[in-house]
């Protein structure tokens, strides 16, 4: 990544679209009391140093079940027997390739992987461990601790405002 660096306005442009990424740019550059070309250019510049990785929706995983059927959230502890680079690794892509893996985190001390998984249902769960975790000679141990309530989601980084 290349070195960049970070003023006021910037930091005050990660904030707000962290918040909302569909605002105008118009609206950004109002926010951050600046003219929209300049507001265009920097957001680009924050995009284009990598700092803006992408953007997305996020949806509303209850209403969604209520439109299209059940949903079903747990959260995986992967323990492997091997945990040598390439081990850690292979595990680690098959995860990272399968589309109801939302997260994959390698964790230390503790088992080596924690994932974020949703799935549409319990037999969904059951496929996905059977693809990722019994299909896996590697696998020592999987703990699942399936949601009963969504407290909080954030995606925000915090940053600092006011250095």
């Amino acid at each position: 990544m290349q070195s960049i660096t970070l003023d006021a306005i910037d930091l005050q442009l990660l904030d707000l679209l962290q918040h909302d990424a569909a605002q105008s740019n118009q609206a950004l550059a109002e926010r951050v009391h600046v003219s929209p070309p300049t507001c265009l250019r920097r957001v680009k510049r924050l995009h284009d140093v990598g700092l803006i990785e992408r953007q997305v929706a996020l949806l509303q995983p209850d209403r969604l079940a209520a439109v299209q059927g059940h949903g079903l959230a747990c959260l995986v502890e992967v323990s492997l027997d091997r945990q040598s680079a390439e081990a850690l690794d292979a595990f680690e892509a098959r995860a990272v390739a399968d589309a109801e893996v939302q997260q994959c985190w390698r964790v230390s001390p503790g088992p080596d992987f924690v994932l974020v998984v949703h799935t549409r249902d319990m037999p969904g769960y059951l496929a996905l461990s059977q693809r990722l975790f019994t299909a896996d000679a590697n696998v020592r141990n999987v703990k699942a601790f399936f949601s009963t309530k969504r407290a909080k989601f954030e995606t925000k980084v915090p940053l600092a405002l006011n250095p």
